[in-house]
């Protein structure tokens, strides 16, 4: 058998979601987390990652760019994407507040205010102020 590398363009959506899920669990492993596929959505989540620590885990909703929505507010979810080789997991609300604060998005914004969701789908200059510091998994080099 020989291993040949696949387009991922020519995946469907769900094998787009799992090679995501997979590339993200990887990155989250060189920080000491297991993560695991949860075949359902438990409470918001796509998957725990759990620490090596025992005390920490987190429930992860699983995206394909920077997102806030309000069906996730108060659920201590964090949402994890990719961006290229980059890779954030981020606390949702905790982002929600610093963006609104900020005014990066408000009640103003029809797709916030009355759909309850706002995503970028490229990463904004203002955003690596929140997700650069903590929140990017940087490469690990062994």
């Amino acid at each position: 058998m020989t291993f040949t590398p696949i387009n991922p363009v020519a995946l469907n959506a769900r094998q787009k979601e799992l090679r995501n899920f997979h590339k993200i669990a990887a990155r989250l492993a060189d920080y000491g987390f297991h993560s695991m596929w949860l075949s359902d959505d438990w409470q918001g989540a796509d998957f725990l990652a759990v620490h090596i620590d025992g005390k920490t885990v987190l429930r992860v909703q699983l995206k394909s760019r920077l997102a806030i929505d309000k069906k996730y507010l108060g659920k201590d979810l964090h949402i994890a994407f990719r961006q290229g080789e980059r890779v954030f997991v981020y606390p949702h609300d905790e982002f929600v507040t610093w963006v609104i604060d900020r005014k990066h998005v408000g009640e103003a914004t029809a797709a916030w205010s009355e759909k309850g969701f706002w995503h970028w789908s490229s990463l904004p200059v203002w955003a690596s102020a929140f997700l650069e510091p903590a929140f990017e998994l940087r490469p690990i080099s062994s």
